[in-house]
């Protein structure tokens, strides 16, 4: 195992504080940080040291592929890391989004080779499902709820503009299609007109004081509106969403740890100043209920929780060591990146231990052994997820 240097992205939505606390500089920090990236995505790529010196991770994979990648990995998806690890922090809104399944990136990905640069959606030909487990409380908008909780909250606004939406979504499942099209396609100029009608009905309630809130940095954006047919969710500390291919979603506000599949291909719906392709998110997006978009960690073995994800991208393990349980032992499949989140823990993989304090990371190669982890603190593991 050995350190690892992870960039921090400065989007604007991001906090002044929890990733500076988490890493021990001045609060607050002299400008937003919305993302500390611990992998070898090409958009930011992580470092290791080699003589004095900080070296790209993607460097790093490309010299030594099989030795830190493990042969498995290599032949399932190429020399290249497929999870990025992140610290994500949020003091506003993200934008609405979802992410395409791995086919349609691919196919999404070659169709853009033809298209002027302003009119593609495709970053990279790869799927981006992503999980999300909260370090403070965090806020989350996730998956489409019962069609017809959402009818009744748009009817409560009085707005008549809006009984065509209202009647689409009491028609079922089958009516959040024509629900989300008719809210994105809204004429352009009629947009700051019906927010504001939303804004200024009496309804109460959550669903209202969402709308509002949402309305406040976007007041012309009809993203307000598709936000109210999505499951609110507060997550406490440990608790994490699930977000597959295809699922609206939108981060609101909170720190957490996030494993995604290595890719940055995001199509926007809302409640964002960029491109909207309205077409391209309405063939990605799943018109389904997201049923329970919470999920619980799992203990998998002392001092060892897990949220188990039907992807072979990654694997997130939680490992907490201290009085009760001083040492920990888990077996990662090939490599292996380690983020400590709390005290003091020591990592070792049998190449030697390396002591990780609060914000502090590490990785280890495919070739490492099982990894050891003692100790006081917490620590998040990322690995790949084949078996």
């Amino acid at each position: 195992m050995e350190p690892l240097y992870g960039p921090i992205r400065d989007y604007a939505w991001g906090s002044r504080s929890a990733i500076a606390a988490l890493q021990g500089r001045p609060v607050p920090s002299d400008g937003p940080e919305a993302e500390l990236w611990l992998g070898a995505h090409p958009g930011a790529p992580a470092a290791i040291e080699r003589a004095g010196a900080r070296i790209s991770l993607l460097d790093v994979l490309a010299a030594e592929p099989e030795r830190w990648l493990g042969e498995q990995g290599v032949n399932r998806f190429g020399t290249r890391l497929p999870f990025l690890l992140k610290v994500l922090a949020a003091d506003a809104p993200l934008s609405l989004q979802a992410h395409p399944d791995a086919k349609q990136a691919r196919a999404g990905h070659a169709a853009d080779a033809a298209r002027p640069p302003e009119q593609r959606n495709y970053v990279d030909p790869y799927h981006k499902p992503e999980l999300l487990v909260a370090l403070s409380p965090f806020e989350a908008l996730c998956g489409f709820r019962d069609p017809a909780e959402s009818a009744e909250a748009l009817a409560a606004f009085g707005v008549p503009a809006l009984d065509p939406v209202v009647t689409a979504l009491r028609s079922g499942v089958s009516g959040l299609r024509t629900a989300v099209r008719t809210l994105l396609t809204w004429p352009q100029e009629e947009r700051a007109g019906l927010v504001a009608a939303v804004v200024a009905a009496p309804a109460a309630g959550p669903d209202a004081e969402l709308a509002r809130a949402l309305a406040a940095g976007y007041p012309a954006d009809p993203g307000v509106l598709v936000a109210l047919l999505l499951h609110h969710v507060r997550l406490s500390p440990g608790e994490a969403i699930w977000m597959p291919a295809g699922n609206l979603h939108a981060y609101l506000r909170g720190a957490g740890v996030e494993i995604m599949a290595a890719s940055d291909n995001v199509l926007r719906g809302g409640l964002t100043p960029k491109r909207v392709d309205v077409d391209e998110l309405l063939r990605v997006l799943r018109f389904e209920v997201l049923d329970e978009p919470v999920r619980q960690a799992r203990s998998v073995g002392p001092g060892v929780d897990c949220w188990p994800v039907p992807v072979e991208d990654f694997a997130l393990h939680r490992v907490t060591v201290g009085d009760a349980v001083p040492s920990a032992e888990l077996a990662p499949v090939g490599p292996r990146v380690v983020l400590c989140v709390a005290g003091s823990v020591a990592v070792d993989d049998g190449s030697g231990a390396l002591t990780l304090q609060r914000g502090q990371a590490a990785i280890g190669t495919a070739a490492g052994g099982p990894l050891r982890i003692s100790g006081a603190g917490e620590a998040y593991v990322a690995s790949g997820g084949l078996s």
